[in-house]
Protein backbone atom coordinates (compact mmCIF):
# COMPACT_ATOMS: atom_id res chain seq x y z
CA UNK A 1 0.00 0.00 0.00
CA UNK A 2 1.93 3.07 -0.79
CA UNK A 3 2.35 6.45 1.61
CA UNK A 4 -1.05 8.55 -0.22
CA UNK A 5 -3.54 5.44 0.22
CA UNK A 6 -2.40 4.74 3.39
CA UNK A 7 -2.96 7.80 4.90
CA UNK A 8 -6.34 8.23 3.28
CA UNK A 9 -7.17 5.07 5.23
CA UNK A 10 -6.29 5.95 8.04
CA UNK A 11 -8.22 8.99 8.27
CA UNK A 12 -11.70 7.14 7.14
CA UNK A 13 -10.13 4.84 10.13
CA UNK A 14 -10.09 7.88 12.51
CA UNK A 15 -13.60 9.63 11.02
CA UNK A 16 -14.83 6.28 11.61
CA UNK A 17 -13.76 4.69 14.67
CA UNK A 18 -11.80 7.56 16.36
CA UNK A 19 -14.82 8.55 18.82
CA UNK A 20 -15.48 4.89 20.24
CA UNK A 21 -11.55 3.76 20.38
CA UNK A 22 -11.57 6.96 22.19
CA UNK A 23 -14.64 6.96 24.40
CA UNK A 24 -13.08 3.29 25.28
CA UNK A 25 -9.62 4.47 26.40
CA UNK A 26 -10.85 7.62 27.97
CA UNK A 27 -12.84 4.94 30.34
CA UNK A 28 -9.48 2.93 30.47
CA UNK A 29 -7.15 5.85 31.45
CA UNK A 30 -9.62 6.83 34.33
CA UNK A 31 -10.94 9.87 32.32
CA UNK A 32 -7.04 11.00 31.59
CA UNK A 33 -7.75 12.42 27.91
CA UNK A 34 -3.95 13.56 27.13
CA UNK A 35 -2.77 9.75 27.65
CA UNK A 36 -6.47 8.53 25.66
CA UNK A 37 -5.01 10.52 22.95
CA UNK A 38 -2.12 9.23 22.88
CA UNK A 39 -3.20 5.75 23.31
CA UNK A 40 -5.59 6.58 20.31
CA UNK A 41 -2.41 7.84 18.09
CA UNK A 42 -0.77 4.57 19.55
CA UNK A 43 -3.82 2.53 17.92
CA UNK A 44 -3.63 4.15 14.32
CA UNK A 45 0.16 3.52 14.14
CA UNK A 46 -0.57 -0.12 14.62
CA UNK A 47 -3.07 0.05 12.80
CA UNK A 48 -0.86 1.50 9.93
CA UNK A 49 1.89 -0.88 10.75
CA UNK A 50 -0.58 -3.84 9.89
CA UNK A 51 -1.98 -3.15 6.52
CA UNK A 52 -3.82 -6.42 6.22
CA UNK A 53 -6.03 -5.44 9.04
CA UNK A 54 -7.13 -2.02 6.56
CA UNK A 55 -8.13 -3.99 3.77
CA UNK A 56 -11.27 -3.62 2.09
CA UNK A 57 -12.68 -6.85 2.96
CA UNK A 58 -12.18 -6.42 6.65
CA UNK A 59 -12.87 -2.31 6.81
CA UNK A 60 -16.53 -3.55 8.91
CA UNK A 61 -14.83 -5.83 10.95
CA UNK A 62 -11.86 -3.55 11.95
CA UNK A 63 -13.46 -1.79 14.67
CA UNK A 64 -13.16 -5.04 17.47
CA UNK A 65 -9.43 -5.16 16.22
CA UNK A 66 -9.07 -1.19 16.65
CA UNK A 67 -10.99 -1.91 20.02
CA UNK A 68 -8.59 -4.56 21.12
CA UNK A 69 -5.88 -3.15 19.99
CA UNK A 70 -6.36 0.27 21.92
CA UNK A 71 -7.43 -1.99 25.01
CA UNK A 72 -4.09 -3.81 25.39
CA UNK A 73 -2.37 -0.93 24.80
CA UNK A 74 -3.96 1.10 27.78
CA UNK A 75 -3.14 -2.52 30.01
CA UNK A 76 0.31 -2.28 29.45
CA UNK A 77 0.69 1.39 29.97
CA UNK A 78 -1.27 1.03 33.30
CA UNK A 79 1.05 -2.13 34.12
CA UNK A 80 4.23 0.15 33.30
CA UNK A 81 2.78 3.16 35.41
CA UNK A 82 2.30 0.86 38.40
CA UNK A 83 5.73 -0.96 37.97
CA UNK A 84 7.16 1.95 38.75
CA UNK A 85 6.84 4.38 42.02
CA UNK A 86 4.67 7.11 42.43
CA UNK A 87 5.65 10.47 41.25
CA UNK A 88 4.20 12.54 44.55
CA UNK A 89 6.27 16.02 43.99
CA UNK A 90 4.89 18.94 45.21
CA UNK A 91 1.41 17.76 44.89
CA UNK A 92 -1.19 18.01 47.64
CA UNK A 93 -1.70 14.22 48.54
CA UNK A 94 -6.07 15.22 49.63
CA UNK A 95 -6.25 15.88 45.97
CA UNK A 96 -5.07 12.76 44.52
CA UNK A 97 -7.34 10.90 42.43
CA UNK A 98 -9.38 8.05 44.49
CA UNK A 99 -8.57 4.65 42.18
CA UNK A 100 -11.30 2.91 42.02
CA UNK A 101 -11.59 0.13 44.74
CA UNK A 102 -10.84 -3.55 44.38
CA UNK A 103 -14.49 -4.58 45.58
CA UNK A 104 -15.95 -2.56 42.61
CA UNK A 105 -14.27 -4.64 40.15
CA UNK A 106 -15.12 -7.63 41.55
CA UNK A 107 -18.85 -6.74 41.59
CA UNK A 108 -18.36 -5.89 38.19
CA UNK A 109 -16.48 -8.97 37.00
CA UNK A 110 -19.17 -11.17 39.04
CA UNK A 111 -21.99 -9.06 36.67
CA UNK A 112 -20.57 -10.14 33.88
CA UNK A 113 -20.06 -13.29 34.33
CA UNK A 114 -24.18 -13.88 35.62
CA UNK A 115 -24.68 -11.77 32.78
CA UNK A 116 -22.49 -14.40 30.13
CA UNK A 117 -24.48 -17.51 31.49
CA UNK A 118 -27.58 -15.84 30.15
CA UNK A 119 -26.25 -16.14 26.35
CA UNK A 120 -26.84 -18.87 24.06
CA UNK A 121 -24.02 -21.60 24.61
CA UNK A 122 -22.98 -21.10 20.74
CA UNK A 123 -22.46 -17.07 21.38
CA UNK A 124 -20.94 -17.93 24.80
CA UNK A 125 -18.65 -19.94 22.97
CA UNK A 126 -17.43 -17.43 20.15
CA UNK A 127 -17.68 -14.40 22.93
CA UNK A 128 -14.88 -16.40 25.31
CA UNK A 129 -13.01 -16.72 22.33
CA UNK A 130 -12.38 -13.87 21.21
CA UNK A 131 -12.62 -11.45 23.77
CA UNK A 132 -11.62 -13.63 26.87
CA UNK A 133 -8.96 -15.50 25.38
CA UNK A 134 -8.08 -13.27 22.63
CA UNK A 135 -8.43 -15.16 19.30
CA UNK A 136 -8.71 -13.80 16.50
CA UNK A 137 -11.90 -14.37 14.43
CA UNK A 138 -9.76 -17.13 11.95
CA UNK A 139 -8.53 -18.63 15.08
CA UNK A 140 -12.18 -19.04 16.70
CA UNK A 141 -13.51 -19.96 13.69
CA UNK A 142 -11.01 -22.78 13.30
CA UNK A 143 -10.99 -23.71 16.90
CA UNK A 144 -15.14 -23.92 16.42
CA UNK A 145 -15.43 -25.60 12.46
CA UNK A 146 -17.87 -22.51 11.65
CA UNK A 147 -17.27 -19.86 9.01
CA UNK A 148 -15.75 -16.41 9.84
CA UNK A 149 -18.61 -14.44 9.14
CA UNK A 150 -20.43 -16.65 11.91
CA UNK A 151 -18.07 -16.16 14.22
CA UNK A 152 -18.61 -12.06 13.84
CA UNK A 153 -22.47 -12.62 13.52
CA UNK A 154 -22.27 -14.18 16.99
CA UNK A 155 -19.51 -11.95 18.51
CA UNK A 156 -21.93 -9.12 17.59
CA UNK A 157 -25.05 -10.71 18.83
CA UNK A 158 -23.40 -11.47 21.96
CA UNK A 159 -22.27 -8.57 22.71
CA UNK A 160 -26.07 -6.94 22.06
CA UNK A 161 -27.30 -9.36 24.21
CA UNK A 162 -24.95 -8.20 27.31
CA UNK A 163 -25.50 -4.43 26.29
CA UNK A 164 -29.06 -5.08 27.33
CA UNK A 165 -28.37 -7.23 30.56
CA UNK A 166 -25.72 -4.77 31.42
CA UNK A 167 -27.08 -1.60 30.41
CA UNK A 168 -24.85 0.83 32.84
CA UNK A 169 -21.77 -0.54 31.79
CA UNK A 170 -21.89 0.10 28.33
CA UNK A 171 -24.14 3.33 28.32
CA UNK A 172 -22.11 5.11 25.81
CA UNK A 173 -21.26 2.23 23.42
CA UNK A 174 -23.34 2.29 20.11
Amino acid sequence: MNGTTAEHELAALQREHGRPLFALLLRLCDGDRQRAEDLVQETLVRAWQHPEALRAENFDSVRPWLLTVGRRLAIDARRARQARPAEVGDAVLENARVISDHAERAAAALDVREAVKTLTPEHREVLVLVYFRGASVAEAATALGIPPGTVKSRAYYALRALRRVLPGYASDMR
